[in-house]
């Protein structure tokens, strides 16, 4: 019995992570598809189709998912979508960047609306926390793409703003209007890299403690298993001692 509980649970946490794993695609899918219709379906002419399209590769999305994505902008019956963003105050009084697209504007409202009010949060006004973050473009590579002066180098041939490099990463920044170009630069000296996407960067951040960092994470858990929403982006910093407690 032992083995095939040990079984069951391989074949449980498997499902999760194929769940997790489709829900991702069809957010990326979701992306594409408004990034096609709005622009050029040539990424080669479209920088919002192409760091799309480079986000998706990035975790193993299908060829055949990508160009279907792309496909579907061209069709009459392609569905419209809103881009709207919601702010609020998450546990702790952490800054939380909710963005969504959605066909339908008064369902994503109420339900954002709902998981902040049952996870311990509460939704603001548009405005109300995006002034504790910035808008940059980032650009992430492996410490295998060079060591850091390498790396500073080649970020600053391509025009970004600034490197920070950790125990496992490059992390590139750059202003938010310069990311394909700083994007494509980097990728004929460094190769691929590891994500290329537009992000909020906080100001200043909120260290929680093991029940704040519970709390914030149940939230953020609710908010993106939500398929309307695409991205969540919050001011927290947690140390390692409660990260290894989570």
């Amino acid at each position: 019995m032992a083995g095939h509980s040990k079984w069951a649970n391989i074949q449980h946490r498997k499902g999760r992570q194929d769940a997790v794993r489709a829900k991702l695609f069809s957010k990326l899918s979701k992306e594409i598809t408004v990034a096609a219709k709005m622009g050029d379906p040539d990424p080669d002419k479209n920088p919002r189709l192409r760091l799309a399209v480079k986000e998706a590769k990035a975790v193993s999305m299908p060829k055949d998912n990508i160009e279907r994505a792309i496909k579907k902008s061209q069709g009459g019956d392609a569905e419209n979508y809103d881009e709207i963003r919601y702010e609020g105050y998450g546990p702790g009084g952490v800054a939380v960047i909710v963005e969504a697209m959605t066909d339908n504007r008064n369902r994503t409202a109420s339900n954002v609306r709902s998981t902040f009010s049952k996870n311990g949060g509460n939704l603001g006004e548009t405005g109300s926390v995006a002034f504790m973050f910035d808008r940059k473009g980032q650009v992430v590579y492996p410490l295998a793409a060079g060591d850091a002066d390498t790396i500073m180098l080649a970020a600053i041939d391509a025009g970004a703003e600034d490197v920070e490099t950790g125990d496992e990463e490059h992390v590139i920044w750059c202003a938010d209007t310069d990311l394909a170009a700083v994007s494509s630069a980097l990728e004929e000296a460094l190769g691929e890299a590891t994500s290329t996407r537009l992000v909020w960067k906080p100001q200043t951040t909120t260290e929680l403690d093991l029940d704040g960092a519970r709390s914030l994470m149940k939230l953020i858990d609710a908010l993106e298993d939500d398929d309307d929403v695409q991205n969540v982006t919050a001011n927290f910093e947690i140390s390692d001692e409660v990260m290894a407690e989570l």
